[in-house]
Parts: C-alpha cells; sequence; structure tokens
C-alpha cells in the first residue's frame, strides 16, 4: 500500500521550503468527485500511522493537511504530532461555535492552524487568536478585498498570509508587496522572465559532457581532458564517486578511476544534476528538487517497461524538462545551446512519442489530476500501483541527492 498523494511546495518569502500540502487519495483512481473530505483526510491519517510516515514523505519539513469538521471532531489532528503537521480548515467548514472551540482546543496543544482559501467574513475574528495561517487564493481575491483583509488583522501580527496559486513571477512579487509571507503554487517552476544569457564556463563544460557521454561508445580521453579543465567539476566527480550510496571499500582518487568505476549511466546521471544545480543558484532549491524527481521517475519508469529506451537517456530528459524554468529561457533555446541528440531534445520540443508522455504523467501526478494520470498510463499500459511506487522512490531519492549537491 501506498500514499497516492502530491506533495505541493510552500515556501517562505526568500523561496525556501517551508513545507508541503499534500493532496491525498485513497488510491490513484479516486478523482476528487468520488471521494469526500472526511475519507480523504482519515486515509491520510491512517496511512501516516500505519504506512508510510508523513514526516518521510514530506522529508520532515511540516505537512499541511485539509480537515473537515468531522475529521476535527474526531480528533484526527491529534493523531499526529504538532510539529508535523499544520491543521488545514477546509473552506467548506463554516465558522460556528463548534469550529471555535475545536480550534481554541488545539491552539492551546500547540498545533498550527491554516484557514483554507480564505473569504473574509467579519465572524472569522473570532477566530484570529487561534489561526497562524490564512491561506488566500489570490486569482479570485480582488484587490479591495485583499484590503480588507490585511485591515482585519493588523492587530494579530502572529497571523501570516499564504498566497495560493501563484503562477507567475509577477505574481509572486506582487504578493511579497502586499506582506505575504508564504507561497503556493507552480510560479517558481516557469522562467520569471525570457531573456538571452551565456552559459557559464563550467556550464559549457557539462554541456560538452553531456553530449560526449549521449555517444554510443564513451571517449574515456576526451572526457577526462573535460574535467581537468575544470577543478570544481573534479572535486565534485571525486565527492560523488566517493559518496555512501556506492558503498565503496576504497577511496576513488583519480578523475580516469571514477569515470571507470561510475560507468556510462551514473556518469550521465551525475553531469545531469551538477547541470541542474549550478544552471542558476537564484533558484528556488525546491524547483531542482522537483526536476532530479522527475529524472528519477522517467528512470525508473522506463526501466520498469523493459523497452528500447536507455533509462539513463530518460533520466536526462526527465531532468531537461525543467531547464526552462531553471535558467529563466524558453525550452527551445536553452535546447538549442546544448549539443544533446535528437532523441533528447525531440520528446521535449514535439511533446511527442513515449518519453514525452512520461513527462506529461509525471507533471499530472504533481498537480494530483488523477484521472489524467489513468489515462496516460492505460496508454503506456503501466501498473498503476507500481507508478505510484515509483514516484515515492523518486521523491525520496531526490531529497537524499539534494544533500549531495
Amino acid at each position: 500500500m501506498y500514499f497516492y498523494a502530491a506533495r505541493q511546495p510552500i515556501l517562505d518569502i526568500n523561496k525556501n521550503l517551508y513545507a508541503y500540502e499534500l493532496l491525498f487519495r485513497d488510491s490513484i483512481d479516486n478523482v476528487f468527485p468520488d471521494i469526500d473530505g472526511d475519507e480523504a483526510t482519515s486515509k491520510m491519517i491512517e496511512a501516516s500511522k500505519f504506512n508510510m510516515g508523513i514526516s518521510e514523505f514530506t522529508n520532515n519539513k511540516p505537512a499541511f493537511i485539509n480537515f473537515t469538521l468531522e475529521t476535527l471532531s474526531q480528533g484526527y489532528p491529534e493523531m499526529l504530532t504538532n510539529e508535523e503537521v499544520v491543521v488545514e480548515v477546509l473552506e467548506t467548514v463554516k465558522p460556528g461555535k463548534k469550529l471555535l472551540g475545536l480550534c481554541k482546543d488545539l491552539h492551546s496543544k500547540g498545533y498550527t492552524i491554516a484557514l483554507d482559501d480564505y473569504e473574509h467574513q467579519s465572524v472569522w475574528a473570532h477566530f484570529y487568536p487561534f489561526i497562524q495561517i490564512l491561506k488566500i487564493d489570490i486569482q479570485k481575491t480582488n484587490a479591495d478585498t485583499m484590503q480588507k483583509i490585511i485591515h482585519a488583522i493588523k492587530n494579530h501580527p502572529h497571523i501570516d498570509l499564504l498566497a495560493e496559486k501563484v503562477e507567475t513571477y509577477q505574481e509572486y512579487d506582487q504578493a511579497q508587496q502586499l506582506g505575504f509571507k508564504y507561497f503556493q503554487g507552480f510560479f517558481f517552476a516557469k522562467p520569471e522572465m525570457v531573456k538571452t544569457k551565456n552559459l557559464s564556463p563550467s556550464q559549457l563544460a557539462m554541456a560538452e559532457l553531456l553530449y560526449e557521454t549521449s555517444k554510443p561508445e564513451l571517449d574515456l580521453a576526451s572526457i577526462t581532458s573535460v574535467f581537468e579543465r575544470d577543478v570544481s567539476l573534479s572535486y565534485k566527480l571525486l565527492r560523488y564517486a566517493n559518496s555512501a550510496i556506492f558503498k565503496r571499500r576504497s577511496e576513488v582518487s583519480t578523475i580516469k578511476q571514477a569515470l571507470v568505476i561510475l560507468g556510462s549511466g551514473e556518469l550521465k546521471r551525475f553531469l545531469g544534476l551538477m547541470f541542474a544545480v549550478t544552471a542558476n543558484p537564484d533558484k528556488p532549491t525546491e524547483l531542482i528538487k522537483l526536476a532530479m524527481t522527475r529524472a528519477k521517475f522517467c528512470e525508473l519508469v522506463v526501466h520498469d517497461m523493459k523497452s528500447q529506451l536507455d533509462d539513463s537517456i530518460a533520466f536526462l530528459i526527465g531532468l531537461l524538462s525543467m531547464i526552462d524554468a531553471i535558467l529563466d529561457e524558453e525550452l527551445e533555446v536553452v535546447l538549442n545551446k546544448l549539443p544533446l541528440a535528437s532523441d533528447i531534445k525531440d520528446p521535449l520540443l514535439t511533446r511527442k512519442g513515449v518519453m514525452a508522455a512520461i513527462i506529461k504523467l509525471v507533471e499530472f501526478i504533481e498537480h494530483a489530476q488523477w484521472d489524467k494520470t489513468n489515462v496516460v498510463m492505460e496508454k503506456l499500459k503501466l501498473d498503476k500501483e507500481q507508478a505510484v511506487q515509483h514516484y515515492n522512490e523518486a521523491l525520496a531519492w531526490a531529497d537524499e541527492q539534494s544533500l549531495l549537491t
């Protein structure tokens, strides 16, 4: 049994990861109309206690979990510690004496409470002493309402504003100016602006190495030569080759030794990761982690399919599927700068073929669009349980790798 969930990052004002919201279903088939809020929350709590812990799924960051009035009344939040959960009161729950009493009780026990999709009503003022976060949908909250909310909470400095559905950098910037502290949405996964920039020497070296490693036969002398021209990249290669994940009995001390031991597939993964991580240091680390998750998911799925596709190429395609957002340039412009084989570029540019379908699948999973994932998995003839397992494994792997890079 697995978590059927997507985790959506919640970032702070510096674009650092603050928490995840978990969007849960009890199976890949249960799209929103087929499961109510009570059941979704119940299944989430059950899974966290008896299956995979929520803190493991969120890499020890707080988890925003939706609660209905019924699940609050049943005391479900208290099945999790006040450090691992943010109690998110669904927008369908109406303000009343019962809810107020429940919020007071949770507040007294140290739980953080958030109001989801907050719609301003004066009655909510009774709740302000016990609420820490107001989640506001900036797509449907106009400027006048926003000013009313800001005025209403001015005497409650403990209340932070969280902007939901932030889709562009401009919306992030506007919310920041209004005093929002937290941000949720896909703004960090889209280019902040379209501009032309040159690749740094290290990026050019990595691009050259990506090209060399995409050839059917590796030219070890040429690859070694490129590494030797870049001290920083050589250091990272040796650090990676000696990392605990490979369980080496003896230390790898030379570039040639590292290349031989890693082999073509692992070398491609390393170079892809280095290219993504160093491409734009101003980007939130969660964006890089999302790209790494995609890469690993694509690799696992292709390996599972036992097709003619190369799983290390699949890894690179998954990683590059977000390179436009990382570099703040259009995808076609970025890929034209990289000397990559057509079997890497074409799925990303044409959005056709098996690899393009796998990219689309992971995008749907990220957005918790389970009904659409079903369609794609049926076309790819993927086992649903296995696909979910691969996504969970990819998340855990990306969390682990982010510590190494």
